[in-house]
């Protein structure tokens, strides 16, 4: 029998005990990270029971009737273990679900379930029982990553444009000191999409200062300007580039592909995967197409974020 209980801060502990063995989880899911940004969720996460073992965990938060795959996450769902675990516990956590969330008043849950590339070993069981709960899928967005051990080499265009930028005496390193790279993405943000970047400089330093080995930046440098950078969420599994930016001088120098040349043949060698991101709009709905161009033509290829709705 599967027990299902909201998550309270007393199980912090247990949580991410569970969250590190977990074959679909990253330090994303970690309460560290989850909670940094609190106060503008309401957070609902479900932890479920086997007697009194937890066998999944829920990353999730709550509006009104309806439960999403946590808004504060790019990906989540259901994270289950390796071992003793397969499609049929899972459809038992979701009969559960389907009898517990009326009861609390929830009508309607969106779900977000990790990407392949994130699994430390199979772990699609949620996308049957989706399936199974006539699960509709809602939004569906298109990202570029990259098999490291078996990656296409870079296209002619984009060796050339990292040629250039060695050249010119571009230099790619790592940094801690997050404030001139934040200052170039705001300022390219607010220039072409009028916002801002999600995480502030003090979210993000807090971050980095939590998880100094998962969040990296890596900017290009010519002497003490900095050109343009990329931060990285590194998983252990897939380093995945979450911001993404360059000055104007940065554009001209073609700072991108040399940092991402760096990222992907020197620094993250060893990963499994290098993870542009999505390049999308309105859920996947309109198409950057130019940005996927630039990221095939440095040996990427498409990757699904799927979203679901499931009505109980």
């Amino acid at each position: 029998m599967i027990r299902l209980e909201i998550y309270t801060p007393a199980q912090h502990a247990e949580w991410n005990h569970f969250v590190y063995g977990a074959k679909n989880a990253t330090f994303l899911h970690l309460r560290e990270y989850m909670d940094y940004h609190s106060q503008r969720f309401t957070d609902s996460s479900l932890v479920a029971y086997q007697g009194n073992k937890i066998v999944g965990v829920l990353p999730a938060n709550r509006v009104g009737d309806t439960l999403y795959s946590h808004q504060g996450l790019s990906y989540g769902g259901w994270l289950v273990p390796t071992k003793h675990f397969d499609v049929v516990n899972m459809l038992a956590i979701w009969d559960a679900m389907a009898t517990f969330l009326p009861k609390i008043g929830v009508k309607k849950l969106v779900y977000k379930p990790s990407p392949h590339i994130y699994h430390s070993y199979p772990a699609e069981e949620d996308l049957y029982a989706i399936f199974r709960y006539n699960g509709k899928l809602i939004a569906s967005t298109i990202s570029t990553a990259i098999p490291i051990a078996n990656a296409i080499r870079f296209n002619e265009n984009s060796r050339r444009q990292v040629r250039l930028a060695q050249k010119e005496g571009v230099v790619v390193e790592e940094t801690s000191d997050y404030e001139p790279y934040w200052n170039v993405l705001t300022e390219l943000l607010d220039e072409r999409y009028g916002v801002k970047p999600v995480h502030s400089l003090a979210e993000i330093n807090l971050l980095h200062s939590l998880f100094p080995i998962n969040i990296r930046l890596f900017v290009a440098r010519l002497g003490e300007e900095v050109l343009g950078g990329v931060l990285v969420y590194h998983t252990g599994h897939v380093a995945h580039a979450q911001y993404i930016a360059a000055s104007k001088r940065g554009k001209e120098m073609k700072v991108l592909p040399l940092i991402f040349d760096h990222l992907i043949n020197k620094e993250f060698s060893q990963s499994r995967y290098f993870d542009f991101g999505t390049s999308n709009e309105q859920g996947g709905r309109v198409l950057n197409e130019g940005l996927v161009m630039q990221k095939t033509g440095m040996g990427g290829r498409g990757i699904v974020y799927n979203c679901f709705e499931i009505e109980f």
